[in-house]
């Protein structure tokens, strides 16, 4: 008789890593240090996505039993990455966070307490009123951003203010209906989850969040060009019934 299938825990930390040999094992430290203090049933999955440095290695030796590291084999994308730990997670609540933890793992409290009132995914937002950024971005990145959010909201997903905050919390339903469909492993695949989350009946909010930008983030500015071409994308295979 074959053994039953382990519980599912409560929580799933999914982290995309790609040479982050130097910030990780901090990140993960942290990451377990508050969710033992919670009394969490978790796990954390670290997505390494063709490191060419000692990420493996040193996640494995900080991440303690609950770790699992998977490899995408090559450089695929953040996308890639995120959807790929989503769907292997087995968490009745999954959140993904970066790998600088540029929101405290401590944020998790107000995402899950707006869960708790019957949203399906919540994301934190840098641009409510009452979010606190304590480390800006540069004057460019912000300005970009800006107007990449304005189209999300005019284009793919009206009313969200935030949507490339990496840090955000689904359930387990919505995040398999969502990252199950996803196509896009680039900049712009926290909107494509999104849309396909709304499209499919998941209620959405913002919350607002403590944030601290890292100097050595890795998103470029090409990346950043690519993802407005990627919203057209989005409105396309939406409207083709492709999600």
């Amino acid at each position: 008789m074959s053994p039953e299938p382990p519980e599912a825990p409560e929580l799933s930390v999914v982290i995309p890593a790609f040479n982050e040999a130097e910030r990780l094992p901090r990140t993960l430290e942290r990451v377990r240090a508050y969710l033992d203090g919670q009394g969490t049933a978790y796990e954390i999955l670290v997505v390494d996505d063709g490191s060419t440095d000692a990420t493996v290695a040193r996640a494995q030796a900080a991440g303690g039993e609950r770790l699992t590291v998977l490899g995408n084999g090559a450089n695929r994308g953040k996308g890639y990455s995120v959807r790929q730990g989503m769907l292997a997670a087995r968490g009745q609540r999954r959140l993904m966070t970066d790998a600088d933890l540029s929101a405290p793992i401590e944020e998790l409290a107000r995402l899950d307490a707006r869960m708790d009132e019957g949203f399906d995914v919540v994301i934190a937002s840098r641009a409510l009123p009452l979010s606190r950024i304590e480390v800006h971005q540069g004057a460019f990145r912000e300005n970009m951003g800006r107007a990449f959010n304005m189209l999300v909201r005019l284009l793919v997903v009206p009313g969200l203010r935030d949507t490339q905050c990496g840090f955000k919390l689904f359930s387990a339903a919505a995040a398999e209906a969502a990252f199950s469909r996803a196509r896009l492993d680039g900049f712009a695949f926290d909107v494509e989850a999104l849309f396909i989350a709304r499209q499919h009946g998941f209620r959405v909010a913002e919350m607002p969040v403590v944030w601290r930008n890292d100097a050595a983030t890795r998103v470029g500015m090409w990346k950043g060009f690519v993802a407005f071409a990627d919203l057209l994308r989005i409105r396309a295979n939406g409207a083709l019934g492709r999600y």
